[in-house]
């Protein structure tokens, strides 16, 4: 009693849809026999359809700070540790990829070339970012035994700090619907891109790991992942300026430029200037709305 609750209720089909899908994915991502474990759980308290409404209920997992609040190192410790723990969850026999095929769906290198070719399609108008991604699909081509090499692994399409609370030492995924298999290093790559802006600090710290601990194959499998990962971004933010006005579509745009500024910088294998990274928050952060603002404390 008194506990609180995540509350989701949704009449529309494609919200049912997620939901179960979802729901799915988080009954069953730790009873596989490959990946048992990976991450802790929400606990579920109700799941049911009353008057054309599916409810789900779950209970609201605390935290006493943020992800981004802790120290570098415990930062480090506990991302570590749920990258590892998907590294161990590789789908290895034809069972394995039936199941998960129909269950969580899963990248194959030339599905990211595929996907990657409607990325460039997508940017096609536009003469600075185009050739940009031009040269990352060739990067991907020519490399892609390197994204086949560490594929078939569990991986979070979307793991960064607001995805995740962590609670006497467990780290709790929220968002499971984003759980799929593919390369090994796509969960870092998201991860990384975003402390690219957000913690500049925590992504040398992981890169330095990579580099000291990690093959070198690994190492370029991850910045193929980045790569593919930053097009993806970019493009997202693409699609949304023909339904923008106004500040928004000024937002969006600087958005684009930064990602490319780091996308650029990526394909170097070096990291974009902070005087660059300073700038485009400064435009970011006068031209959200206060709404957002208030969004986006004690997101990460």
């Amino acid at each position: 009693a008194g506990e609180k609750v995540v509350i989701k209720v949704t009449k529309d089909a494609a919200g049912k849809q997620e939901i179960n899908h979802e729901r799915t994915c988080r009954s069953l991502i730790n009873t596989l026999n490959f990946a048992y474990d990976v991450f802790a759980v929400p606990t579920e308290l109700l799941h049911v359809t009353a008057g054309g409404y599916l409810i789900n209920v779950q209970l609201y997992i605390p935290q006493a700070v943020s992800f981004l609040e802790r120290p570098l190192l415990e930062q480090f410790d506990f991302a570590l540790r749920a990258f590892t723990a998907q590294e161990n969850s590789r789908a290895t026999t034809g069972a394995h990829l039936d199941l998960i095929k129909k269950t969580f769906g899963l990248m194959e290198t030339k599905d990211y070339l595929s996907t990657f070719t409607n990325f460039v399609e997508a940017n096609r108008a536009d003469d600075a970012v185009s050739p940009l991604l031009k040269q990352v699909y060739q990067t991907l081509t020519t490399r892609a035994l390197r994204v086949t090499q560490y594929g078939n692994f569990l991986t979070h399409n979307d793991f960064v700090p607001h995805n995740f609370r962590i609670k006497d030492n467990l780290l709790y995924l929220l968002d499971f619907s984003a759980i799929r298999f593919g390369n090994k290093h796509e969960s870092w790559a998201r991860f990384l891109n975003f402390m690219t802006l957000h913690h500049p600090a925590l992504e040398q710290a992981f890169l330095t790991y990579f580099k000291s601990n990690r093959a070198a194959e690994e190492y370029e499998s991850l910045h193929l992942m980045r790569l593919f990962r930053l097009g993806e971004i970019i493009t997202y933010y693409r699609q949304t300026l023909p339904k923008s006005t106004g500040n928004l579509h000024t937002l969006n745009t600087a958005r684009i430029m930064f990602w490319s500024a780091v996308l650029a910088a990526e394909l170097q294998n070096t990291r974009v200037a902070d005087s660059i990274r300073q700038a485009y928050q400064t435009t970011r952060d006068a031209l959200r709305t206060e709404d957002e603002k208030q969004r986006q404390v004690g997101l990460h």
